[in-house]
């Protein structure tokens, strides 16, 4: 039986770009299409083709494992046809491992979907072709962490996905967009159509989007590939568009005169995140970042060490102090015996979290080099999005942002409980002209 690759898989003509490019050579593209475009069948097909041409370990990662399973393993298209069903069964050995969403060709080639929200998975491992679906969503730890691998064997990796604001998607666009070593296309509704020459979203599909409620600035990075807007949801995207425009991101370096406090978001199955932070006058300097997962305390106190600052406060939420079951010691004391001696952070209800650090913005300045980690995480923490209701829920949706997100949480929190009887009355009233630091969009 003679078997085509691709399988039951016919490209649009809008399509055929990305693959020509990749087939006369490119190692890395840049896919920014709009929603409904066909970008995981796309990419898809074209990686079960380079597993048929090349024995290897391939990897298509999402910002979950759940969507992945979600989309790919029991996505099925507007056809009909499940994405599953373009690996031929006649190249399979033995049975698709679904616990793993693992695939084994019976050349010896491993398809796998993996959830970048659990990246220290993916270590010590070698695959030479890699997709990075919904990417402005991953945490772009993981292209760092899988990088160097690719460089090494020659392998490839793809990027598709839509835009979220100015966050780590922008960046990669606008490199491989200058970059001439990159594939790069943007493709919004206007630049995709079908066989017969209709388009692939119409225009009167955009028109009951909005008449159903969907936010302008969605149907914009959705549809018409904008990055102008702050990221969907995003709690604190103004703030740092604000903080870029008057400069206070860039080189904040450490400065010897001043202690360096941290504040901390300690994980046990999650990662743990650290900011560090000097003070100086009414300005909130955030020097440096750190963040991993898959470590014990000993680890990090080894990094404070490891750094070339002078402490003063240790900051932690709350749970610090639960106690573990197997040595019946809390965190806080294992802390202290590796000489972190942490002040507790109170619990607050999350909102009340999120606008303390919406007050403390307009002192905040950010070593963009050294935070670039932590500045990611804040531009891509939102609010969880309720695709039934089509509108965000007043909660933050829990990825890997939220680690940075939550140690910025507690050093707003300590610092303003620190400051209670501390500052003037009029204190949240500067001179006129200034920013009130309670409101930076008061006068808005």
């Amino acid at each position: 039986m003679e078997i085509t690759i691709p399988y039951k898989y016919t490209p649009r003509e809008y399509q055929l770009p990305l693959l020509d490019a990749l087939d006369s050579g490119y190692k890395r593209a840049v896919a920014v299409w709009h929603r409904r475009a066909g970008k995981d069948l796309t990419v898809l097909n074209f990686m079960i083709k380079k597993m048929v041409e090349q024995v290897g370990v391939y990897y298509y990662f999402f910002p979950t494992y759940a969507l992945g399973k979600k989309i790919i393993w029991d996505g099925i298209d507007k056809h009909g046809v499940s994405f599953l069903s373009h690996f031929p069964k006649e190249y399979i050995d033995g049975k698709p491992n679904a616990s793993e969403l693992k695939i084994k060709l019976k050349n010896g080639s491993i398809f796998q979907i993996i959830g970048t929200d659990k990246y220290d998975l993916i270590r010590g491992t070698n695959p030479i072709g890699c997709v990075f679906s919904e990417y402005s969503y991953q945490n772009p730890i993981v292209w760092d962490v899988i990088r160097p691998i690719l460089r090494e064997n020659k392998g490839w990796a793809v990027f598709v996905y839509t835009p979220q604001g100015h966050n780590h998607g922008y960046t990669l666009y606008e490199m491989a967009r200058r970059n001439p070593k990159w594939f790069c296309q943007s493709l919004s509704i206007s630049d995709t159509h079908l066989e017969d020459g209709s388009f692939v979203i119409t225009p009167e599909d955009i028109e009951e989007e909005r008449a159903e409620g969907m936010d302008e600035d969605l149907i914009q990075q959705e549809y018409y590939i904008s990055f102008e807007g702050s990221l969907s949801g995003s709690y604190y995207g103004k703030w740092l568009t604000r903080a870029e425009k008057e400069g206070r991101i860039g080189n904040v370096p450490y400065e010897e005169g001043l202690k360096v406090h941290t504040a901390w978001d300690l994980g046990i199955g999650d990662a743990t995140a650290i900011w560090f932070y000097q003070k100086h006058g009414m300005e909130i300097r955030l020097i440096d970042y750190y963040e991993t997962s898959g470590e014990g305390l000993l680890h990090y106190a080894q990094v404070l060490q490891s750094k070339p600052y002078v402490y003063g406060e240790h900051y932690a939420p709350f749970d610090i102090e639960v106690r573990e079951l197997g040595s019946g010691k809390s965190r806080l004391e294992v802390a202290r015996e590796l000489g972190i001696n942490f002040r507790v952070v109170k619990a607050f209800p999350v909102e009340e979290g999120i606008d303390t650090v919406r007050r403390l913005f307009s002192r905040i300045w950010m070593d963009e080099l050294k935070c670039r980690q932590g500045l990611n995480a804040l531009k891509s923490y939102r609010k969880e999005y309720d695709e039934k209701k089509k509108e965000f829920k007043q909660r933050p949706y829990h990825d890997w942002s939220s680690h940075g997100a939550d140690a910025l949480k507690y050093l707003a929190l300590s610092y303003f409980e620190e400051q209670k009887g501390n500052y003037d009355k009029n204190w949240e009233k500067e001179e006129e002209g200034r920013i009130d630091p309670f409101n930076p969009f008061n006068n808005e």
